[in-house]
């Protein structure tokens, strides 16, 4: 069993690195590197939303050939999730056996009356620091703001600019909705994913806001495992 992991805005393939060292040996984590960031911090933009999707299917296609396989997308991760599957089965590929969408409502309720990739840089990092997960001192310090500010506002902007088309089949295969209590995200609107999955839609939430999943690896690994093991 292979487990792809996608990052949220800003995030990179390490946004999940803890999780190797306490997920079950049988699934096989696959942290996914989007361009910008990391190791491909050389390979630039993405230009929109439908090439990070291609991107991503490229880097793991031949991987879900013979293995039975999920994916697991945090808030930016989990929207990539949800048009990776359909591009997966586009192209011919099998259906994974779960989606895991952390932290993020149904596709089709998100609003585009805010751009907040278009906010003056220090007013945009202000409002990504309220949501949780990135630390104040990226704010603080000059060199690690400069190199953040570029990465997060492509990827709110790919996002924000992203038009949500509505799918002639329903996801076939459960899938699995978490968030945090404290979240802006209402229930109406986590509710509103089990329009897209002609499986078992569960919905499990946690302690904390937008960014729980780092305050709750141990619960959320847990939840894994019995969903894939």
């Amino acid at each position: 069993m292979i487990l792809f992991c996608l990052p949220y805005a800003g995030g990179s393939s390490v946004s999940y690195h803890k999780w190797k060292s306490v997920l079950n040996s049988n699934i096989k984590l696959q942290l996914v590197e989007l361009k910008g960031r990391g190791s491909r911090y050389n390979d630039g933009f993405y230009a929109d939303f439908e090439e990070a999707v291609d991107d991503v299917y490229m880097n793991i296609k031949d991987k879900i050939v013979d293995d039975e396989y999920a994916i697991f997308g945090h808030s930016m991760g989990s929207s990539l999730a949800f048009e990776l599957y359909y591009k997966i089965i586009e192209s011919g590929g099998k259906v994974p056996k779960c989606i895991f969408f952390s932290g993020c409502k149904a596709p089709q309720c998100h609003k585009k009356n805010r751009m907040m990739h278009k906010l003056p840089d220090f007013e945009f990092m202000s409002e990504v620091i309220k949501l949780g997960g990135t630390p104040i001192e990226v704010i603080e310090n000059k060199e690690l703001y400069n190199l953040v500010i570029p990465i997060l506002k492509n990827d709110f902007r790919i996002l924000e600019t992203h038009e949500y088309i509505e799918k002639n089949k329903s996801i076939q295969c459960d899938i699995t909705i978490l968030s945090g209590r404290e979240d802006k995200i209402t229930f109406e609107e986590l509710n509103e994913w089990r329009k897209h999955s002609s499986k078992n839609t569960r919905i499990v939430t946690f302690k904390g806001g937008h960014f729980f999943i780092n305050d709750n690896v141990d619960k959320i690994i847990n939840l894994i495992e019995s969903t894939l093991l």
